[in-house]
């Protein structure tokens, strides 16, 4: 009974499957590899949800027949547990590309990210249930007036937007952003900004909080090992941080600009003053200059 559970689950790479001959070598040092089918049964997924892991890159088998047929092994099992326990925490397919890439020292972060994402789900669920009780108290009043039941949902949604920031920043700060605001960017730019941002959320403050804190954590490692600023890190460095300027000027040049002049301006504003503190030391703000001069120069046409 034992031999065919075995036989049935594994086959042994010699005696079951012809293999390229540069296959040979690796295949030799694990005996036990599973057909498509057999990996799903093992792991408890379809044979599509396989497939399209292997797809979209996430989990590519080990090695292929000669006849083109998936193989996979223990290796790849603990590779596809990770995969489904990310996504049973409910990370989507491309945020679990990145922890897998990233390894468990960043995975604290986005689970801490995770958690609260999760946690603003459960609020805004709260919320939308709380907005059907209080327009079931009006229907309940026969007060079949649209317009009020509209505005009850509006002052929720507005007073859900809000509060979160509060949880983070004092009045003071909040004051001070404001006229920080009014200072550097014109009403115009105002206007953008507060466009692009209506549906920004907590999850959105956690997640760009994480992504900026990762870019200046790397860039303190970075001129703290002494790196060149054309060096492969560092221009990878300058993309990041590049991209996630875009991220919030949309690429819009005198927004960009405007954001320039603030942070100018913030080097040298007492922190009391400031809504928040400047973010580089003399030599981080060096090291920007010339990585992005070198960067500046790699992208032109």
């Amino acid at each position: 009974m034992l031999k065919y559970v075995q036989q049935s689950l594994a086959y042994d790479v010699t005696s079951s499957f012809i293999l390229p001959s540069e296959r040979r070598q690796d295949l030799d040092t694990q005996k036990h590899f599973y057909t498509t089918g057999q990996f799903a049964q093992k792991a408890s997924v379809s044979v599509r949800t396989l497939r399209f892991y292997d797809k979209v890159g996430l989990l590519a088998p080990s090695c292929y027949t000669e006849a083109g047929h998936r193989l996979y092994t223990e290796t790849d099992f603990f590779r596809l547990q990770q995969i489904l326990a990310l996504k049973f925490l409910g990370f989507s397919l491309e945020e679990i590309r990145h922890c897998l890439q990233v390894g468990p020292t960043r995975l604290a972060e986005a689970l801490v990210l995770q958690r609260a994402m999760m946690r603003e789900k459960r609020e805004q669920l709260d919320a939308i249930i709380q907005a059907i009780d209080e327009t079931g108290k009006l229907l309940q009043a026969n007060e079949q007036d649209w317009e009020a039941i509209i505005h009850v949902i509006q002052v929720m949604q507005m007073q859900q937007h809000n509060d979160w920031r509060k949880k983070y920043f004092t009045d003071e700060q909040l004051s001070q952003m404001e006229e920080w605001s009014k200072r550097y960017y014109s009403e115009e730019q105002r206007q953008k900004l507060a466009e692009w941002g209506k549906d920004y959320s907590e999850a959105d403050q956690l997640r760009a909080t994480a992504q900026w804190d990762a870019v200046l954590s790397d860039l303190k490692q970075l001129v703290a090992t002494g790196a060149e600023p054309t060096s492969p890190a560092a221009q990878d460095w300058i993309r990041r941080w590049q991209a996630l300027i875009t991220e919030f000027t949309h690429g819009d040049e005198d927004i960009t600009q405007s954001l320039k002049n603030m942070y100018h301006d913030l080097r040298d504003t007492p922190p009391e003053s400031a809504p928040y503190r400047f973010p580089f030391s003399k030599e981080e703000e060096t090291f920007i200059q010339q990585a992005l001069k070198v960067y500046q120069q790699t992208q032109k046409p």
